[in-house]
């Protein structure tokens, strides 16, 4: 017997994807340049050749069965890893040193990422790096098709993918901050009644910062104040906290560095619970240099970030 995959090729993946997204032969015809007897010819052969129904029809238009994903989510990562591929010759043709793809959700892009990536570039002036920032459940999955090589972002508990790999960065308390001229700002010691008199800006559920807080609230037998703005930016926070008189909340590390700019005040208030901070990166992505570099600088930008942080809490104290 034949294996249908010889007789695969790169546009059957773009078809098949095609496909997958409209959910209709004849809108995906015309956007792959061809007709939609010929496509819908090709998409029978294929499923006779596997054996398995890959869509159902349906009043809306076709479905992917379960094989059906599971043959997309395979066409999905070919595609990625070939779209690296071509941007990493392209970036060695132009006398570069490759490209390294790094996703970081809120907790790590105000500090760790933004500093290792700023190392990588000495190190590396012609790597081509993008940076990609946003939320844990939706940056998993690309690390695992392929379209980010490093994610790095709070502790996930779903990681049992055996091509990929993890390291825990650090762990960290988390602070309320505060506008620069926050009636709270000039204060030497807060409790739960100061802060529960103010509005508050908090992180989504599931973010690391969020989850402290919970835990925070928790052990002090406290509620979040009913006025509260949910927000995943730290630019936002850092502007709406100066033009209001709303309390928010940060990760340590973030919180110093912030205060340190001048942009925000950060709070005497001691919290329970800290957030862990981890990086991810598939095993087959090691081999390119840009990416062993950046997972390299990440590690020393977190050790040394500790250091730091613990320098101004002595400074602090003193």
């Amino acid at each position: 017997m034949t294996d249908w995959t010889h007789r695969l090729r790169l546009r059957h993946l773009q078809w098949l994807l095609s496909v997958a997204e409209t959910r209709n032969l004849s809108q995906s015809a015309a956007a792959l340049n061809t007709t939609q007897p010929a496509l819908s010819k090709w998409l029978k052969e294929l499923q006779e050749d596997i054996g398995l129904p890959l869509f159902e029809r349906h009043a809306r238009g076709l479905r992917p069965t379960a094989y059906g994903e599971a043959l997309i989510e395979h066409a999905k990562r070919i595609e990625a890893h070939l779209d690296s591929a071509r941007d990493d010759m392209a970036a060695l043709i132009d006398g570069g040193s490759g490209l390294v793809s790094i996703g970081t959700s809120g907790v790590s892009a105000a500090d760790t990422v933004p500093l290792a990536v700023a190392r990588l570039l000495r190190q590396m002036p012609r790597a081509q790096v993008r940076l990609i920032e946003s939320t844990m459940n939706l940056m998993m999955p690309q690390l695992v098709r392929g379209e980010l090589d490093v994610v790095v972002g709070r502790a996930a508990s779903e990681t049992d993918d055996p091509r990929l790999r993890s390291e825990t960065l650090y762990r960290e308390p988390i602070n309320f901050v505060s506008g620069i001229v926050h009636p709270l700002a000039g204060r030497d010691a807060l409790d739960w009644d100061d802060l529960s008199g103010y509005g508050w800006i908090v992180w989504p559920h599931g973010t690391p910062v969020r989850k402290a807080l919970d835990t925070a609230l928790a052990a002090a037998g406290r509620t979040m104040p009913r006025h509260s703005v949910e927000s995943n930016s730290s630019i936002l926070n850092i502007t709406l906290l100066n033009h209001s008189e709303l309390v928010g909340v940060a990760s340590h590390r973030a919180a110093l560095r912030f205060e340190r700019q001048g942009v925000l005040r950060v709070l005497p208030m001691q919290l329970t619970g800290h957030g862990a901070v981890s990086m991810y990166w598939r095993d087959d992505s090691l081999s390119r240099a840009a990416v062993a570099a950046a997972l390299d600088h990440l590690r020393a930008c977190a050790r040394e970030g500790l250091d730091a942080a613990d320098d101004l809490d002595a400074d602090a104290a003193g």
